[in-house]
């Protein structure tokens, strides 16, 4: 079984260009680094046709994640994953991205491309892998 990092996160509508272009290097970063695979998406259909209208969760169905993130209407959301080995190669490989001195430029060079402090990350555990 693989180990999963995933992360969701509102852009503004006008940065998503910016984003791709900031994605693709960081892709980069971690694939040179030991990553199995980096995906980063852009949210095509909240799926509003086939969830309840309203705000409120029902009993059958959740949110989009446009409502669940309170996202604005010029932002759009992202959708990314980075793929490893295992929990141990994720570790080992964050322990090479924090120690990158090139990842300092990156980020400076992408500052305020999104609100990190609104950005939904976290380690997953696959259960099932087909």
């Amino acid at each position: 079984m693989s180990y999963i990092d995933g992360f969701v996160l509102p852009i503004p509508k006008k940065n998503v260009d910016r984003y791709r272009e900031m994605a693709a290097e960081a892709g980069k970063f971690w694939m040179r680094l030991g990553a199995l695979q980096y995906i980063e998406t852009i949210l095509d259909d909240d799926l509003a046709g086939a969830a309840p209208q309203g705000d409120e969760p029902s009993e059958t169905c959740g949110v989009p994640f446009t409502k669940a993130f309170n996202v604005k209407q010029d932002e759009t959301v992202a959708f990314s994953y980075i793929v490893y080995k295992s929990r141990e190669h994720r570790d080992e490989v964050n322990k090479k991205i924090m120690a990158d001195k090139d990842l300092m430029d990156f980020a400076s060079k992408y500052a305020n491309v999104f609100d990190e402090k609104r950005m939904a990350y976290s380690g997953f555990k696959p259960i099932v892998e087909l």
